[in-house]
């Protein structure tokens, strides 16, 4: 019985393609020694020969033949042997059948096997995907969950999902197949591996351009910059150094045919690709194109911010839906980007019945001024001509507070009139 079983974890052993044959030899071989010194004190004087396309191992102790024996675990007394072809000095080898070992050592055996296996499968499983951190995986969905969906390989290996790594709105079902980047493999208290997918990082974008763009996978065009609010937006600046390659057209392809792959496997999110340069104003004014900027001010290199002045009626678009497009601009030049109102010439004298949002900073906090004035909100009249729902949407504020503020800032008027 137990040298069936024995068999059993050898084939299981065998079975295991992904274990080379000599690292095989070499567990089997270290596991049947570690239970011969446990059994017999030490395996120095062992010889272990092991047929695995048999599934089986032929074990034999060497012994010097003495006159008296001192040590029982390498001699052996010349009285001792039923064969007389034995002289003193000479080795005597005794071949050690598995019951030898008893129940108990078989056992040991079998379950020493059973967990270097497991090892040997976890520690490859994390060299092949470590090895593979940012690239494009496919998969099929096997389970969904609220908070993560759980994805197989080809071989039946468990990837993750998590909720946040989803574009928001995205739902997956059994056997839905799935495209994401392998975010990051991590090993926790010596379990499996945990791999981590992810469809929200910029780099997953990244990575469906460099498979739909012929001319960024062969190195023609480079992406020097991505950034995405995911789901909704992302802006992708490529360069070329080719005069005679148009960089955006070749992302794009005719009719959008490149670009509107991407697009669907994104669930729709807004892609704009837009030609990189060093020139930060020049860069700001392409990524809030068509919104047309009157000036820029950078500042000083240490300020973290830009302002960007627009006319009244370019605000919005510059801003994009929930202050989308500006924030997206702000990441692609590494600032944030505060958009304010310029008024052309013709307005200006009416303006100035207009009060600035600053003077207000008695009765509004400074943190709701500065929300306002993140979004285009510069003056009283420029806060009224907006809705409040709207308002509350781009500046993120309470519905509560943006009535109170609309309220105080129309009673400003009232009291003039």
């Amino acid at each position: 019985m137990e040298k069936i079983e024995l068999k059993d974890a050898f084939a299981e052993f065998k079975n295991q393609k992904n274990i080379d044959r000599p690292t095989m030899m070499g567990v089997l071989e270290d596991v049947f020694r570690t239970q011969i010194t446990k059994t017999y004190g030490s395996a120095d004087n062992f010889d272990i020969i092991i047929n695995i396309d048999k599934g089986d191992c032929e074990i034999y102790w060497n012994r010097e033949v003495v006159e008296e024996v001192e040590d029982p675990n390498t001699q052996i007394a010349l009285e001792d042997l039923e064969d007389d072809d034995y002289e003193v000095g000479e080795t005597f080898a005794k071949k050690i059948e598995l019951k030898d070992f008893g129940r108990r050592g078989i056992l040991n055996i079998r379950q020493n096997l059973q967990g270097r296996i497991m090892d040997i499968e976890k520690a490859n499983l994390y060299n092949k995907y470590v090895g593979k951190i940012g690239e494009i995986f496919t998969g099929e969905v096997y389970q969904t969950w609220a908070k993560e969906v759980l994805i197989l390989d080809e071989d039946g290996n468990e990837l993750r999902l998590p909720k946040s790594e989803q574009i928001p709105g995205e739902h997956f079902k059994k056997n839905d197949t799935v495209r994401a980047i392998i975010k990051s493999v991590e090993m926790k208290n010596n379990t499996t591996p945990y791999i981590v997918l992810s469809r929200t990082t910029p780099e997953f974008l990244e990575k469906l351009f460099e498979q739909e763009v012929p001319e960024i996978y062969d190195g023609l065009i480079t992406i020097k910059k991505v950034v995405r609010v995911p789901g909704e937006r992302a802006k992708v600046a490529v360069e070329s150094y080719d005069e005679r390659i148009d960089p955006i057209g070749a992302c794009i392809g005719v009719k959008g045919a490149r670009i509107i792959g991407i697009v669907r496997e994104l669930r729709n999110e807004n892609i704009d690709v837009l030609q990189w340069t060093n020139n930060t104003q020049l860069l700001i004014q392409r990524a809030l194109n068509p919104a047309k900027i009157s000036s820029i001010v950078l500042g000083n290199p240490e300020d973290e911010k830009i302002k960007v002045y627009m006319l009244p009626d370019e605000v919005k678009k510059g801003i994009g839906k929930g202050g989308c497009n500006i924030r997206l601009a702000g990441m692609l030049v590494g600032k944030e980007i505060e958009v304010w109102r310029e008024l052309p010439k013709d307005e200006i004298d009416e303006e100035e019945e207009d009060v600035l949002l600053e003077e207000f900073n008695d009765v509004i906090e400074d943190w709701i001024i500065e929300k306002l004035q993140n979004i285009g909100c510069d003056t009283a009249k420029s806060v009224l001509a907006l809705s409040a729902e709207d308002i509350a949407k781009r500046a993120d504020l309470e519905d509560e507070t943006v009535e109170e503020i609309m309220d105080i800032l129309r009673a400003e008027f009232e009291d003039e009139e």
